[in-house]
């Protein structure tokens, strides 16, 4: 090329970048006057309609920022979020920091009305002169918008990319937007005002690495410190970051960083913002980033031995209508029901009795607090380690709460004394308890079939009261009182009292509730249903508030960000049974951690020595088994279950070593569930007063429309037969094998009180010894028959 052409060359190039400059800014300036929609994605055809709907959002608009769950103290217990943000106003933000922001972003900041036209100017020439971007001209007022795009607005990648784009197009709506903020914000009061709650804001907004969002954040994760407390170098370095992230990074790059602070700090002194003395102090400091980061956990799996706890918290709340994304954004205080001693106590106990590696084995317990108006939750817990590592033996299954398939025994019993009540019976009731092996017409194997119903333990009374029988639980008996009550009525008091999860509707539409009424399964009195260790101690806290049924809620308060109390769609409470009847069925329960009870042996080890009610449950193969008990302060309820995917028969250690499975089991109600309530509730209930069982009903104590049956054993069968017809009893003669007299009555079922129009069986002596009874032969019973009784 000849020396002219190279001359007219050099003399062109910086003309027609003098040419785009002045395009560009043209574009802007018009932009400016004009409406602009091509190539902005703006959702309108009004582009100043828009822009003004943009502006009221930013002016007005929530960031998304952290919810914290708190114990029933306030003490924080799990972090929830999407963004790790807790937005704090300007005033708890410390003027280095807020300096060091407007140093090294936007020096003129407070004079500008959005837009800083000389530095844009000043950019674009570099910019066009270099052939790439060399300096940005963004506000912060422009840097909110885009920010606030980015993280609040932005649904997907394409959105977050378009949000950021480098083009002009996106520049211009930031210039548009920016200047009809400053407008908005300043309307009825100074601009200074106005440039605070901008500078706010944004420092509210902007990412400053390492999952922190916002200054609050970035000054817990970097310095374990408050916002406010924020020095010269770590505001500058926070300001510093601003830049990039990446590259700047003090725990990967601390070099760069510390570089890059030190710029900040020298701009903050020529802008007379600190004397040479503090800058040179400041830049001289190290950085002082605290090791390991002190950011906090992330979800419920940061809980500790709350983590179950706080996995309901979310689920209940999702119920109510507060969805876990909102949970997530929302900046909630959740302040729950949780109990921190009743918590730490509960899992003493639980891992006591079963480590959280021990293979085949769960050891769930769930409290309530009974009351009339709400049934707290104080405690939930599990022996297993909340988390994904199922080498572990970690999950993250809501173990207290969600229904154990493998059922909760003899706990059962509790419904059918309660609808036996209901119906007119009284717990001083005479049940009769067939012998071993009774053939119910209600209790019948998987085929339809009728099988016999065994006792846990052999040989016991062949009458005792509905109150001893609750304590000492012999299948048999129950069986034959759900053959007076009903199966239908059982169901419905277990649903009632608390099981809930009963009734809902299964991927068939289908209850597990409806399948047994529909089925009349005498089964269900053995427990041999899924069970929620939660519910079932809902059932207590029903029990021990006259009757009352109301929601296990986690729930004492919930505020949002702007400290607002937010409500709760929570179901009402309900008065579900006769408060005397339930009153006098916790006097029913009382003697299960008596002697002769089924928990009495853990009732004793623990040192118990106050009032109880209680139940214990074990299913058949003593593949799980369960304990319930409640007073008028605290309701607990534990399941042990084999939690694999192919359960097996449990056997006990005996306290000094875990459960474990074997061949012949031996885990029983009264075992580790009922050792793992007396260690978790004995401490947490001694310093308590001592809560005596309420009063009793005559009514639910004798009876109430039933009558007394009276007494025909000995006499000859003609004469009881007329006696008990005279006294308007309908009578059914059994011819047994007996040595008495042929034609002796030697049984009577029922005796004492019963039911209006209730059939007496009278067994009727042949005058023959009876033949030793051959072992019962076919199908086995039920899933929690023949072993689900004693359960001690």
């Amino acid at each position: 090329m000849a020396r002219g052409e190279r001359n007219i060359g050099a003399t062109v190039r910086p003309i027609t970048k003098l040419l785009a400059i002045c395009l560009v800014a043209g574009v802007i300036v018009a932009g400016m006057a004009f409406p602009f929609v091509g190539g902005l994605g703006l959702v309108s055809n009004d582009a100043s309609d828009t822009v003004n709907a943009t502006s009221s959002d930013l002016a007005a608009g929530q960031l998304p920022s952290v919810t914290t769950v708190t114990d029933n103290q306030g003490a924080p217990i799990a972090y929830l979020y999407e963004q790790n943000r807790t937005p704090v106003p300007l005033q708890q933000m410390s003027p280095a920091m807020r300096g060091a922001i407007v140093a090294i972003e936007d020096r003129r900041f407070y004079e500008h009305d959005g837009v800083d036209w000389t530095g844009t100017l000043r950019a674009l020439v570099t910019n066009q002169t270099a052939g790439s971007t060399q300096q940005g001209a963004s506000t912060l007022t422009q840097q909110y918008i885009k920010n606030y795009q980015l993280y609040v607005t932005a649904q997907t990648e394409s959105e977050r990319l378009r949000a950021t784009e480098p083009t002009y197009a996106r520049k211009l709506r930031e210039v548009r937007v920016a200047l009809q903020l400053e407008r908005e914000l300043a309307s009825g009061r100074s601009k200074r005002e106005a440039k605070d709650e901008i500078l706010e804001r944004y420092l509210n907004i902007v990412f400053l690495g390492n999952n922190s969002y916002g200054v609050a954040a970035a000054a817990r994760t970097y310095f374990n410190t408050t916002p406010d407390r924020l020095t010269i170098p770590q505001a500058a370095m926070l300001a510093g970051m601003v830049q990039s992230t990446t590259q700047f990074d003090p725990t990967r790059h601390p070099q760069a960083a510390t570089g890059r602070r030190n710029e900040v700090i020298n701009q903050m002194l020529g802008q007379g913002m600190i004397t040479p003395q503090q800058a040179q102090e400041a830049a001289a400091s190290p950085l002082g980033i605290v090791e390991p980061l002190a950011t906090p956990p992330n979800g419920c799996i940061g809980a500790g031995n709350a983590a179950f706890f706080c996995k309901y918290v979310v689920d209940y709340l999702g119920e109510t209508g507060i969805s876990a994304e909102q949970l997530n954004r929302g900046g909630y205080t959740i302040r729950t029901t949780l109990d921190r001693n009743a918590m730490n106590m509960m899992q003493a106990a639980l891992t006591s009795e079963v480590p959280p590696r021990q293979r085949n084995v769960a050891d769930v317990m769930s409290t309530v607090q009974p009351g009339r108006d709400r049934h707290r939750v104080v405690a939930m817990g599990a022996n297993r380690v909340f988390g994904v590592d199922g080498d572990a033996q970690e999950t993250s299954y809501g173990l207290p709460w969600e229904p154990v398939n493998l059922g909760a025994g003899s706990t059962y019993k509790i419904f059918t004394a309660a609808a036996a009540l209901e119906e007119g019976l009284g717990i001083n009731y005479q049940m009769p308890i067939p012998p071993d092996g009774y053939a119910s017409p209600i209790y019948r194997d998987g085929s339809g079939r009728p099988f016999p119903v065994r006792n846990s333990e052999p040989g016991v009374a062949p009458f005792m009261s509905m109150t001893d029988a609750l304590a000492q639980s012999p299948n048999t008996g129950f069986v034959k009182l759900m053959e007076i009550t009903g199966v239908p009525p059982v169901v419905d008091m277990a649903v009632k009292l608390g099981l809930r999860s009963l009734a809902d509707p299964g991927p068939n539409g289908v209850s597990i509730a409806d399948t047994a009424r529909e089925q009349n399964q005498g089964s269900f009195t053995l427990g041999v249903t899924p069970t929620s260790t939660l519910e079932l101690a809902n059932v207590g806290a029903t029990l021990a508030s006259s009757g009352m049924w109301c929601p296990p809620t986690p729930i004492e308060s919930i505020t949002d960000a702007s400290g607002a109390p937010v409500p709760l769609s929570e179901q009402p409470c309900e008065q579900v049974v006769d408060p005397a009847l339930a009153d006098t069925l916790m006097t029913g329960l009382s003697k299960d951690d008596q002697p002769g009870g089924t928990a009495y042996n853990a009732a004793s080890a623990n040192g118990w020595n106050r009032p109880l009610s209680g139940k214990t449950g074990t299913t058949q193969n003593n593949r799980s088994a369960a304990f319930v008990g409640f007073n008028t302060q605290y309701s607990g309820a534990v399941i042990t279950f084999d939690d694999s995917s192919s359960p097996r028969t449990l056997c006990d250690g005996g306290g000094s070593s875990p459960p474990f499975p074997c061949s012949d089991g031996n885990l029983f109600g009264g075992t580790t569930p009922a050792r793992t309530w007396f260690k978790a509730m004995n401490p947490l209930i001694a310093p308590l007063p001592v809560a005596p069982l309420p009063p009793t009903s005559p009514r639910y104590l004798q009876g109430g429309s039933n009558e007394q049956v009276p007494e025909v054993i000995g006499e000859r069968v003609d004469e009881a037969t007329e006696e008990l017809r005279d006294a308007g009893f309908d009578v059914r003669e059994v011819q047994v094998g007996n040595r008495a007299p042929a034609g002796t009555v030697v049984g009577q079922n029922p005796r004492g009180s019963v039911l209006p129009d209730e059939v007496i069986t009278l067994q009727v002596s042949d005058g023959t010894v009876p033949a030793a009874p051959s072992p019962p032969s076919g199908p086995p019973p039920l899933a929690g028959g023949a072993l689900n009784g004693a359960g001690g």
